[in-house]
């Protein structure tokens, strides 16, 4: 077996594979041989069956399925003993001047088309501009962000004084039939309702400034517009069992309960950080604000990339890419057509590109993802998901376990080894170009965010 690279050009062309009689010849007479141990032929016992019957029955699939499997093996050695970086994946060259005779041919030559990532040189040092941002925490997202916490954080208290809008009411319901208790009717022991759920003006303004101890008639499905759901809720009973209940009930008060914002004291400190962290509210909010500046980081470093994107891009403009090649090969994939190609072709190079030249930036350089390199990323995201509940305090044995799960998924350790490199890449940037610190607002930042490059 011979192979052999033909280039067309500096990004294009041919890796030829000459196969002879010899490469795949044992490898079908071991095929033919395993068939005819498990073939079932009429007329033949099993394992019985003469090989000449098995050559003419099977004989040429073999023979295909023998040779695909040689040349698909041959190929990705070829490119990975010749290091061959290839764009997209090899192409088959089926054309008419190369036509193959399984019948009369023992000698195959298979020619398959590729692209070739090209050959270039990035000029960055640091002469080369970059930004990067630093949000300045404002008061007022410090406020709003302990506001939000507090309310999170607290709790329903049983109250003595009148009912308002957002108080919890819990007390009996009891079915009604013409202003009497419907006899054998539906009664709810621990009926819980909130005055500002209901839809009914009439109805929610009768459950307003009432005290422990007060009765309110009103129907279920005027109260709620005839949402089911809400009115299954309510009576504790399915949707479809609330379509035959059509009474009135009543409901007996038994406890008024209304929600109260935890307090800024220690208690809330040590809820939301750990414990002996923050003993003061000036602590407090300066650990706020360090809490709130970390979040921004990863918009931050997106910022970064997305600059730096089109500082590469700019700096390849004359890189000649395997357009042509590339396009055909994209046709080749589900759901495209030629106008989607041509649409999306424009983005799908400059995102090549990028990628190309983080990978030449990182071979260069040596990148190494290591284990503790995954474990801190995996880390990071374990804090983040928990913050998204308000949950800033979690104990190490929980958040270990949590990394430890996501570690043993393959996809995310993929991801997570992606965002390494691309950690990695950022640092390499801010050392080798010049990179610029800015402060901006947290709308400033929003809007830049917002802008399309």
């Amino acid at each position: 077996m011979k192979s052999s690279l033909n280039k067309t050009s500096d990004v294009n062309g041919s890796i030829v594979i000459e196969i002879e009689k010899a490469d795949y010849q044992d490898k079908v007479e071991k095929s033919l041989n395993q068939y005819r141990q498990k073939a079932s032929i009429p007329g033949f016992r099993q394992g019985k069956v003469p090989k000449s019957v098995v050559q003419k029955m099977y004989g040429k699939a073999i023979l295909v399925d023998e040779i695909n499997k040689l040349v698909s093996e041959e190929l990705g050695n070829f490119i990975h003993e010749n290091k061959l970086r290839i764009l997209g994946e090899p192409v088959a060259d089926e054309g008419d001047d190369k036509p193959l005779d399984l019948d009369k041919d023992e000698n195959f030559t298979f020619y398959f088309n590729i692209a070739l990532t090209p050959e270039f040189e990035l000029a960055l040092d640091k002469k080369s501009k970059l930004t990067n941002y630093i949000v300045n925490i404002e008061n007022d997202l410090v406020e709003k962000q302990i506001d939000a916490y507090k309310q999170n954080l607290g709790t329903h208290e049983a109250v003595e004084t009148e009912s308002i809008d957002n108080d919890l009411i819990k007390g009996v319901l009891v079915a009604m039939e013409k202003g009497k208790e419907k006899k054998d009717g539906l009664v709810i022991e621990n009926a819980i309702l909130m005055p500002s759920y209901i839809k009914d003006e009439t109805i929610k303004s009768s459950f307003i400034g009432k005290n422990v101890g007060d009765s309110v008639i009103f129907h279920p499905k005027t109260a709620y517009d005839n949402n089911e759901a809400e009115v299954a809720s309510l009576l504790q009973t399915t949707k479809d069992a609330v379509k035959e209940i059509n009474s009135d009930f009543r409901f007996d008060i038994k406890e008024i309960t209304r929600y109260k914002a935890a307090e800024l004291n220690q208690e809330l400190f040590d809820k939301i950080f750990p414990a002996g962290t923050v003993t003061n509210e000036e602590e407090f909010r300066a650990k706020m604000a360090e809490m709130l500046s970390e979040q921004f980081k990863p918009n931050a470093e997106y910022l970064l990339l997305r600059d730096a994107k089109e500082l590469i891009l700019k700096k390849m403009k004359d890189v000649v890419f395997p357009d042509e090649f590339l396009k055909n090969w994209l046709m080749s994939q589900e759901g495209r057509t030629p106008e989607s190609v041509e649409e999306d072709y424009p983005k799908i190079i400059e995102d090549l590109k990028f990628h190309i030249a983080k990978e030449k930036i990182s071979e260069a350089n040596s990148f190494k993802v290591e284990k503790e390199d995954l474990e801190a990323i995996a880390t990071a995201a374990a804090r983040q998901q928990f913050a998204q509940y308000g949950m800033n305090n979690v104990p190490d044995d929980i958040l270990q376990n949590y990394v430890k799960e996501m570690m043993s998924k393959e996809d995310h350790v993929r991801g997570m080894y992606d965002r390494a490199i691309e950690h990695k890449f950022v640092e390499w940037l801010k050392k080798t170009v010049k990179v610029t610190d800015k402060e901006v607002t947290s709308e400033e930042f929003s809007k830049l965010l917002q802008e399309e490059k």
